[in-house]
Parts: structure tokens; sequence; C-alpha cells
């Protein structure tokens, strides 16, 4: 018989003889609570007190459990939280995900059509990075995965900035490419984040400047 069967065995019987060695002192101590009463001319059965009791006991256990398991799920939902804010903090804020929201800020031309063909290598790749990020993000945040209100605050500026330059672009293509879902949970991404500063930031518009960090 391996080590890990007898192992396994031995649990058993130790929560066997943890259960039963419950099962008595519970039983014990109700009979001696029973004797005190029954000394104490209090009038009552041994065994419908010992249902009545058990049965209590049994609801606050339930009871408690549940609020035990209430509590494990809610630290597990905050875990959950943080990881997903890691992670769309590290998509973000990478180096090379900055820089290319920077070129596309800064150097991205107005009109698509035009752009398209006028588009050098690093910049096309830039522009690629920052869709393919952003729809990591959208991505990210579906579902209610994390809510909103603890990640609108940082993020929603730097999405709606990036969408200003490449909404124009997208709609292009996807009227050239005849593909309606082009980066389409990039659209929603952004239209959330333009009507949460457009409730939060009356009247604000978006600026561009040179030599900003």
């Amino acid at each position: 018989m391996s080590e890990k069967k007898v192992s396994n065995r031995s649990v058993l019987w130790v929560i066997a003889g943890v259960t039963a060695a419950g099962f008595v002192v519970w039983v014990g101590g109700l009979f001696l609570v029973w004797l005190v009463l029954a000394a104490l001319k209090v009038e009552t059965g041994f065994w419908p007190m010992l249902e009545a009791l058990s049965t209590a006991v049994t609801a606050a256990a339930v009871l408690g459990g549940g609020i035990v398991a209430y509590r494990e799920l809610d630290e597990l939902t905050n875990a959950r939280h943080l990881d997903v804010a890691d992670r769309l903090f590290q998509e973000l804020n990478s180096p090379e995900n900055v820089d290319a929201r920077r070129w596309v800020y800064l150097n991205l031309p107005d009109d698509p059509e035009q752009g398209l063909v006028m588009l050098p290598p690093n910049g096309r790749e830039s522009v690629k990075r920052v869709l393919n990020s952003l729809d990591r993000v959208a991505f990210l945040t579906q579902a209610r995965w994390i809510p909103e209100e603890t990640i609108l605050p940082w993020m929603s500026l730097m999405v709606v900035k990036s969408w200003e330059k490449l909404g124009p672009y997208v709609e292009y293509e996807r009227a050239r490419r005849g593909e309606p879902d082009y980066y389409q949970a990039v659209s929603g991404l952004a239209r959330r984040c333009q009507e949460w500063r457009a409730a939060q930031f009356s009247g604000s518009e978006v600026n561009w400047v040179e030599h900003a960090l």
C-alpha cells in the first residue's frame, strides 16, 4: 500500500474520530444541561430538548457558513478586480504602447484616405499597436469583469484621445473592407469612456500639446 493511500486513510480516520468525539461531547453536554434543569424542577424532555437545540445549532452553523462563504467570494472578487486592473495598467502604460500613442497623437493625419497612403512603416506599426492595445483593454473590461468606476477615472482619457485620432481610420477601413465588426469592441470601449467623461467633466475638450510628458 502506497504512503499516499495510508495518509489519506489516516486523514479519514481523524475526521471520523473528531466527528464522533464532537457528537459525544454535544450529546453529553446536553444531557448534563437536562439533569440540571431536572434538578431545578424545570419540566422538559431530554429528546425534545436535544432535537430543538440541535436544530438551532444547525441553523446557526448554516448561517455562519453562508457568511464565511460570502466573505470568501467577496475576497476572490476583489482579487480578480485587482488582477484585471494590474493587467490594464501594464497594457496601457508599457513603454512601447506609450510611444505608439504619442506618435498617433502628434503625427497621424486627420484625413484617413490620405493618411493611409502617407503612413511611414513606423507610423503604421504605431497605429496597429495602439488599436490592438485598445482591443485587449476592451476584452479585459467586457462583461463587467471589473467595475468601471474603478478604471475609467485613470484610463478614460487615454482611450478617448486615442479614439479621436483613430476613430476616423477605423470607420474608413470598415467601409473600405466591408467589415462592420472591424475593431467593434474598441468602438464600444471608446463610447463608454466618452460618455463617462461627458458626465464627469462637462464641456471639457481634448487638447493636443507638443513635448508633453
